[in-house]
């Protein structure tokens, strides 16, 4: 295991009541009686990408009001407003990251595992989380940071998780995903990453057949961060062995 791809919402931290709270200022600064209740975001959180998500609202629940372009129009513009609302509620230390994490984090870089960041969420939110619960200029931890709109695919497209890659200039399986949702899980498989989930708030009843191995948190891997890389690094070589064991299977087969 050579490196570690991190999902943002979720797995680096439990975001999505600031992003739903951020939504739901940014529609009433636009003017508008939306409000998205934590059972209408939960719905909502199927479709990847914040502009999307509004889109597919609008299309879903405004249709006879807004058409195709106004839509993607007035989805840019309140998606902005709305990434100035989540980065105030970070910055103003209301969000903090998952347990487990921030050691993990510390002992892969102790030990040598590179660091990268696979995420739909748009480049300015992660370096808002990432400055106020790592520390400023953490960032610069993560050799590749893909995210927003890099790739036309959102999740559950393997196509965010294969732009990590490129950075890394790494194979799939000298790496290991960490992601919390259905979406990111399939994401990261389709890549042909090897991958762990840990289950957030908004995600906790997704399946997630695909993973190698679920858990609660990190936490349920060990008390430090040492402990837990360890763990990853078995649950990334029990990945390895299970793909190349079926791949064997096939050719015997065929």
């Amino acid at each position: 295991m050579h490196a570690i791809i991190f999902d943002v919402d979720g797995t680096l931290a439990e975001t999505e009541e600031a992003h739903r709270a951020a939504f739901n200022r940014s529609f009433a600064d636009a003017g508008l009686d939306w409000h998205w209740d934590q059972a209408r975001y939960a719905e909502l959180l199927r479709v990847a990408g914040g502009k999307e998500r509004l889109r597919h609202y609008m299309a879903s629940y405004h249709a006879e009001s807004y058409g195709a372009e106004t839509r993607t129009r007035l989805a840019a513009d309140l998606h902005r407003v709305k990434t100035g609302h989540y980065e105030a509620i970070v910055a103003a230390g209301e969000v903090r990251l998952r347990p487990g994490i921030g050691a993990l984090i510390e002992a892969a870089r102790r030990d040598g595992v590179r660091l990268a960041i696979a995420t739909t969420t748009s480049l300015p939110n992660v370096h808002a989380l990432l400055d106020a619960t790592l520390g400023a200029g953490s960032a610069s931890w993560f050799e590749t940071i893909a995210a927003g709109d890099r790739v036309p695919a959102k999740k559950p497209a393997p196509d965010i998780y294969l732009a990590a890659l490129e950075g890394l200039g790494l194979s799939a399986r000298e790496c290991l995903a960490i992601e919390d949702s259905r979406n990111g899980v399939c994401a990261a498989a389709a890549a042909g990453i090897p991958v762990l989930a840990t289950r957030s708030t908004y995600n906790a009843g997704d399946h997630m057949g695909e993973a190698t191995r679920v858990v609660r948190s990190m936490t349920e891997l060990g008390t430090s961060g040492t402990k837990v890389l360890a763990e990853l690094r078995a649950i990334q070589r029990t990945a390895i062995i299970r793909t190349t064991r079926e791949r064997v299977r096939r050719a015997a087969q065929g």
